[in-house]
C-alpha cells in the first residue's frame, strides 16, 4: 500500500495559469481527507472555455463550454492506490459563475472541485430527484466542514 497520503496533480493551460497551485492542492487534499480518500490519487486540469468545450463535444456530445467535467477511473494502481480520476474545469466560465453568484473565484472553484470529486466517486445529479438532493447534501456538507476548519 501506499504512504496513506493523497496524492493531486494540478495542470494549468491558458488564463487558469493564475490560479495558485499550492492552495488548490491543499484544498483538494481537504475534500479528500473529509471523504476518509487517503491512499488515492487525483489528477486535475485548469483549462479555459476553449478546451473544455472541445472535452465537452467529445465525451457529452455537447458543443459548449461547461464549467467543469469528471472523469471517473476505475482500476487501482497496482500499489493498491485508488485513482479518484480527472477533474477538469473551466477557470473562465467559473469567473463567470462566481460574478454572477456574487462569490470569489477560490470560492467558485472549489465548489466546482467538490461536484467533480463526486461525480468521479459515483454521485449523479441527472440520475434522478433523490440522487440529486444526495449529491448536493454532500456538497453542502463538505463545504460547511471545509469553512468550518478555516475558522
Amino acid at each position: 500500500m501506499g504512504d496513506g497520503a493523497a496524492t493531486v496533480d494540478v495542470v494549468r493551460q491558458g488564463a487558469a495559469r493564475r490560479v495558485p497551485v499550492r492552495g488548490f492542492k491543499a484544498k483538494a487534499r481537504r475534500i479528500l481527507h473529509l471523504l476518509n480518500l487517503e491512499d488515492c490519487e487525483l489528477s486535475v486540469a485548469l483549462v479555459g472555455d476553449e478546451e473544455i468545450r472541445r472535452l465537452n463535444g467529445r465525451y457529452r456530445s455537447l458543443d459548449e463550454p461547461t464549467d467543469v467535467l469528471s472523469f471517473p477511473v476505475e482500476e487501482p494502481l497496482p500499489s493498491g492506490r485508488r485513482i479518484i480520476g480527472d477533474v477538469v474545469i473551466s477557470v473562465e466560465k467559473a469567473t463567470r459563475q462566481a460574478r454572477q453568484r456574487r462569490r470569489s473565484l477560490d470560492d467558485e472553484l472549489e465548489v466546482l472541485l467538490i461536484h467533480g470529486i463526486l461525480h468521479n466517486l459515483g454521485y449523479d445529479h441527472e440520475r434522478s430527484a433523490k440522487d440529486e438532493r444526495e449529491m448536493r447534501a454532500m456538497e453542502r456538507r463538505l463545504r460547511g466542514q471545509l469553512k468550518a476548519a478555516q475558522t
